[in-house]
């Protein structure tokens, strides 16, 4: 399992949570100022290497890539700002997020939540 420190991105999170995940293939996990990434299967290990280019690759489209350093250590992966400049956009409230506990899907309705929860249970 890997962590991805976003103190410093924290209104893009979201976005970024998504893009890596789908990229490296990983299940992903919110948590207040950070989120966490982990394999499907608990006999692989997710490549860091892939997941640091998968977060450059994504700030470069946002063109945020220059203002900010995005370094491992271990299995934590921090992305710090570089000048001090912290990313501000809308925040969206987490507190209406509601998320799998199985597989990480994210949704905003709880009753979409239960009915994705039912194919865990077939």
């Amino acid at each position: 399992m890997l962590t991805i420190d976003c103190k410093d991105v924290s209104s893009i999170k979201n976005d970024l949570l998504v893009y890596v995940a789908d990229k490296v293939a990983a299940i992903p996990t919110i948590k207040q100022h950070q989120f966490t990434l982990s394999t499907f299967n608990d006999d692989e290990t997710l490549d860091i290497t892939l997941v640091i280019s998968a977060i450059k690759e994504y700030l470069d489209s946002i063109d945020e890539g220059k203002n900010f350093a995005v370094v491992s250590n271990n299995e934590k992966i921090n992305i710090t700002s570089i000048s001090g400049r912290v990313i501000e956009r809308e925040p969206v409230d987490q507190s209406e997020l509601f998320s799998c506990t199985h597989c990480g899907f994210v949704t905003k309705y709880q009753v979409e939540l239960n009915v994705h929860m039912r194919i865990h249970y077939l």
